[in-house]
């Protein structure tokens, strides 16, 4: 068996300190730039998506704007005729019974 010493534990946590505030040192003069590569990295991913689907959104607006020229074709949404019903349910009537 092994019996831990104090200079071993001091050794230990001394190691643990200094990987600490290595790691804490690092990231701090390393951080910025590795969050501004990772910012620009998703700002290209980002531009690279929206120009995909602006370019899609202009190939379909051409594609139907291209149609056959006489022909005429008006578009309108469907009306919704819903009428608001104002009847929620049946009411019951009730009694408390002691």
């Amino acid at each position: 068996m092994f019996h831990a010493d104090f200079s071993g534990v001091i050794k230990t946590i001394l190691i643990v300190l200094l990987v600490y505030f290595g790691f804490k040192i690092l990231l701090k003069y390393f951080g910025p730039i590795l969050l501004k590569y990772a910012m620009k990295k998703m700002g290209r991913k980002f531009e690279q998506q929206f120009s995909q689907q602006f370019n899609g959104a202009q190939q379909k607006a051409q594609n139907k704007n291209t149609s056959q020229e006489g022909n005429v074709s008006i578009k309108k949404k469907p009306r919704n005729h819903r009428k608001s019903n104002k009847e929620v349910g049946e009411y019951i009537d009730y009694e408390e019974i002691d």
